[in-house]
């Protein structure tokens, strides 16, 4: 499989992500909790079909200590007894917040107050800001076809 485009060698879209890359680091750098983040980042890579992140952020959390186990039960997590109530919470958001236009009305109230049980305003914002961030760069990836396979920990910083 080709990308349609050397996205990441193009001027225009360095300029783009240099932005979106910001906001990332912005958000790494938040109280919402690095294993929670990643937990994130998967789940709506794989809700996307974007292998190139579901690759990246996999192996970046394995590199960070989290358990193949938990790695592997990622997409079957309402099933799985590894996670937290918090992480729970986390990924219902993030499901709901990436499913927007499956989902009527979006995130509810009901997962909301419940991620509001488990994270300060802060980690909400985070939160948040987190899904959106992940899907754009799911849509980027998706849309270019770009591979996914050849990702090692740290590349990119």
């Amino acid at each position: 499989m080709e990308p349609r485009v050397n996205y990441f060698g193009n001027s225009l879209a360095g300029k783009v992500l240099k932005h979106i890359n910001s906001a990332s680091k912005v958000l790494s750098e938040s109280t919402l909790p690095h294993a929670t983040q990643e937990l994130v980042k998967i789940r709506a890579s794989q809700i996307n079909g974007c292998g190139f992140c579901t690759d990246m952020h996999t192996k970046d959390a394995a590199a960070a200590g989290e358990t193949a186990q938990r790695l592997h039960l990622v997409a079957a997590w309402r099933e799985a007894t590894v996670f937290t109530d918090a992480e729970r919470a986390a990924l219902e958001v993030a499901e709901q917040g990436t499913r927007l236009a499956d989902a009527a009305g979006g995130v509810t109230d009901e997962a909301w107050a419940n991620a509001a049980k488990h994270y300060d305003e802060d980690q909400l914002v985070a939160l948040m800001s987190l899904i959106a961030v992940i899907n754009a760069y799911n849509r980027v990836n998706v849309i270019n076809q770009q591979p996914a396979g050849d990702y090692k920990p740290g590349m990119f910083g």
